[in-house]
């Protein structure tokens, strides 16, 4: 457990095709099922302080308590997604901590140093989200989400059909997205 974030909640992975990705992670790995978000609408987005146009698909399962996520983004907006793919890169990016205390833990982590690479909102007020310049190698860098808003219960929804989950329906639609 990180002494400054707590306990990490999510392992983001930024994939170029996600229906590859989310084929291995059923079939190899296990895991499912998967809530699929073909383009997420965000509310805003900054990279390094500037608004940017990212699109992007979303998956999300859970492994016991553990989220999985896995981004493709769709275009070439600037992004610590795609700073990470143009480096050669693909696979583990991040690590995620959820706050219901959001701005707080925001400004502890500012407050010690960390340097915001990009943020931003999705579904309202309490959807935020930063990602901190930490990568000293693939796969350290650290988010931190606020789950007070809608977020929260999606993601225990996501949590739950994980627990039970016998196989069938590998891939769930959300939003009108098409696998």
């Amino acid at each position: 457990m990180s002494r400054i974030f707590g306990a990490v909640r999510q392992n983001g992975y930024v994939v170029r095709d996600i229906q590859a990705a989310m084929k291995h992670w059923i079939e190899v790995m296990g895991v499912g099922p998967w809530y699929y978000m073909d383009r997420v609408k965000t509310d805003w987005f900054r990279h390094r302080g500037r608004d940017s146009a990212v699109e992007m698909s979303i998956a999300l399962a859970n492994s016991g308590d553990l989220q999985i996520e896995l981004i493709q983004q769709r275009n070439d907006a600037p992004s610590l997604y795609r700073e990470f793919l143009d480096a050669g890169h693909e696979g583990l990016q991040h690590m995620s901590y959820w706050s219901h205390d959001y701005q707080a833990l925001y400004d502890k982590a500012i407050g010690l140093g960390y340097r915001i690479g990009h943020e931003g909102q999705i579904g309202g007020d309490k959807g935020r989200f930063a990602y901190f310049d930490t990568q000293a190698h693939p796969g350290t860098i650290v988010e931190i989400s606020d789950i007070s808003g809608t977020k929260g219960p999606f993601f225990e929804k996501v949590r739950l059909a994980a627990l039970s989950w016998d196989g069938t329906r590998p891939i769930r639609e959300v939003g009108g997205a098409k696998p």
